[in-house]
């Protein structure tokens, strides 16, 4: 785990493989997820009760020579870090199973700057939500309502779990369509 793709790869024809993979136009994001998906909406179906999204956002952070090539998450002890956000939507049972991803954004900033140095030249109740980085939550709340829209039957539940102070919160499915 975490190793580089020569090394995954093991020879320099898979290697070249997977580096032209990856750098192919036509190969996206949403096309290499969207199989995943679908089999979550399928295990969804096939399964009885209630379920629920979780929803949280993860960093992978990265030690690089040149940072700004990547990204930036944040700051510790005073120092940028490296790396890549994603913000997902896993789809579980009550009992705990997990039934797939149901949404999944990947972002990475510019530059960082803390929400104390935003605050000092900006307004942050003036911006709007489209221009936040807390888009990602109504974006994934919306894609994984939609993907298992079947829970939101009188027959079925579908409950939504976010993260807030001081533990999670759990909250019916709005019809976002």
């Amino acid at each position: 785990m975490g190793q580089s793709i020569p090394l995954v790869c093991q020879d320099w024809a898979n290697t070249n493989a997977a580096y032209r993979f990856l750098s192919n136009e036509w190969v996206n994001e949403a096309d290499i997820l969207c199989g995943h998906f679908e089999a979550t909406r399928g295990c969804g179906t096939a399964t009885k009760g209630p379920i629920l999204a979780l929803h949280d956002t993860t960093e992978f952070r990265f030690k690089r020579e040149k940072p700004d090539l990547i990204g930036f998450t944040g700051k510790t002890a005073g120092r940028t870090q490296c790396g890549i956000l994603m913000h997902s939507s896993l789809a579980v049972t009550t009992e705990g199973l997990p039934l797939g991803l149901a949404a999944i954004k990947f972002w990475t900033r510019k530059k960082f700057k803390g929400t104390t140095a935003l605050k000092r030249k900006i307004n942050p109740t003036r911006v709007p939500i489209e221009q936040k980085e807390s888009i990602r939550w109504l974006e994934n709340l919306r894609q994984s309502t939609n993907l298992l829209a079947y829970w939101r039957s009188r027959e079925r539940h579908l409950r939504t779990v976010l993260p807030g102070r001081g533990g999670w919160n759990a909250f019916p499915c709005a019809n976002l369509c």
